[in-house]
């Protein structure tokens, strides 16, 4: 493993193969906390958190207790319980030192427990066999995709507060449209191959 290799995984994963614009995981909290670019941020780095640490967390329960003992198939669940823990303890964070981004979170903070590209970003890392430094670049390059596509589409949302579309496109389908039109940008990274 390589400086290099470590750089073009992260690259990779946050434009190339990004969560929400490639393999459509985080919808939810992607289309529901993207209102407002602070919202937004703060959900990102949230999930940015919870996707690093538990990238190099669910390795560690994987490769120093389920893989040695031959509980493989148990990994799903290890890994939402790993995953459950790490969100209680930001939730608890935010809450008491945070309350106002606690707040503006909502329902979606609890969510990102469930969230699949915080699960998927754990089972790639096992299933792409990466090493430990590897697993943590990777949860974190995830992770920072993740935040850049909220985030930018939350600044793209914000705008179109001040269009007047056709009366069948206001509220959900404008942005549904915008969506598709943003992930259409982002698709222009398919192509790079390593």
């Amino acid at each position: 493993m390589t400086f290099g290799s470590v750089l073009l995984l992260m690259f990779s994963a946050i434009l190339v193969e990004n969560f929400i614009f490639s393999k459509f995981y985080g919808c939810c909290p992607f289309l529901g906390v993207s209102e407002h670019p602070d919202t937004a941020l703060g959900m990102g780095m949230a999930v940015t958190f919870v996707m690093t640490v538990s990238g190099a967390a669910t390795w560690a329960v994987y490769h120093f207790f389920l893989a040695p003992l031959h509980l493989e198939y148990l990994k799903t669940v290890a890994f939402i319980l790993v995953i459950a823990a790490l969100v209680q303890f930001i939730e608890m964070f935010l809450h008491r030192f945070v309350p106002a981004l606690y707040s503006a979170l909502g329902i979606y903070l609890p969510l990102i427990t469930t969230n699949c590209a915080v699960l998927s970003s754990a089972l790639l890392i096992v299933q792409k066999e990466y090493n430990f430094v590897e697993a943590v670049c990777f949860g974190f390059s995830a992770a920072l995709g993740f935040t850049l596509a909220i985030v930018i589409f939350a600044g793209l949302r914000s705008r179109m507060t001040m269009a007047d579309p056709p009366r069948a496109f206001k509220g959900f389908p404008l942005t549904l449209i915008a969506a598709g039109l943003l992930a259409m940008a982002f698709s222009c990274f398919s192509g790079v191959q390593f």
